[in-house]
This record gives structure tokens, C-alpha cells and sequence, in this order.
């Protein structure tokens, strides 16, 4: 007899996990479908910021502040923090993968966070936000070549 109530109770508890499992998956797909909509609407944002000798200053402050203990000096992902994060910080000095992502994802990648990185829509305002995806792109710039004759 009570051979058949654990069996009942082993299957009680089966459903109830399967049920949690199925349930964190359709989480996961609408929260996954969702989020992609908000990226492709990222990509097509226009930086509204020009990029002047001022805005990459302030970009440059920004970034000193609130991203390169994280993200290195160089913008190369080996900052003082970096080893210390369950996800490598990005590399702003990968030329191919930078080109790859718009003004508009790093603006809403620095705007929503992911976690280890924070969210910054309600520590940095727009035009600071913007001024930082201008300096970040100066990271994966290739060094000016120098038409100079070697001395």
C-alpha cells in the first residue's frame, strides 16, 4: 500500500517539476521574443550626438567613470574588475565585431544593461549615453598611418 502512494507521490512531483520547467521555457521564449524586437528597433536609432573634439571628451569622462574598470583603459575588455565578472566584458577594439553593431546597440546595450553590466538609463542621461557609444568607437579606429619618412 504504501509502495502505490509513493509511486503518486513521485508522480505528483514529476508533473509539478515538469509544469515549472515548461513554465520558465515559455518565460524564457516570450522574454527572448521581446527583447529581439527591442534590438532591432536599437539598430535603427540614429546617433542624434555629432561627434566634436567636446563630445568625445565627455564620452571619454563617462567612459573613465562608469565603464573602464570594467572594460580596460584601451577599451579592450581587461579592466581591474573584469576578472572578477561571470561574463568577459565586451572587446571595443575588435575592428570586425564593431563594426558589426550599430550607434544604436551600444546605445541601448549601455541604456538596459546585461547582466554583470548595469543598466545606465537612470544614472546617465541620453546625450551622456550617446557621447559614450562616440568615444567607444574610437577603440576599434585604426592608428593613423604616419606619411612621414623614417628618420
Amino acid at each position: 500500500m504504501q509502495s502505490v502512494q509513493s509511486r503518486k507521490t513521485f508522480r505528483s512531483l514529476g508533473t509539478v517539476i515538469l509544469l515549472l520547467v515548461l513554465a520558465v521555457a515559455l518565460f524564457a521564449a516570450i522574454y527572448g521574443a521581446r527583447n529581439w524586437g527591442a534590438r532591432a528597433a536599437a539598430r535603427k536609432l540614429n546617433n542624434p550626438v555629432p561627434v566634436t573634439a567636446d563630445s568625445l571628451a565627455a564620452g571619454k569622462q563617462t567612459y573613465r567613470e562608469h565603464c573602464q574598470s570594467c572594460h580596460g583603459e584601451r577599451g579592450d575588455g581587461t579592466g581591474k574588475k573584469a576578472a572578477e565578472l561571470s561574463v568577459a566584458p565586451g572587446d571595443f577594439t575588435d575592428t570586425q565585431k564593431m563594426s558589426d553593431i550599430t550607434d544604436g546597440e551600444l546605445f541601448f546595450q549601455i541604456t538596459k544593461g546585461r547582466l554583470p553590466m548595469p543598466a545606465f538609463a537612470g544614472k546617465l542621461s541620453e546625450e551622456k549615453r550617446w557621447q559614450a557609444v562616440d568615444y567607444i568607437r574610437t577603440f576599434a579606429e585604426p592608428a593613423p598611418v604616419s606619411l612621414a619618412p623614417p628618420q
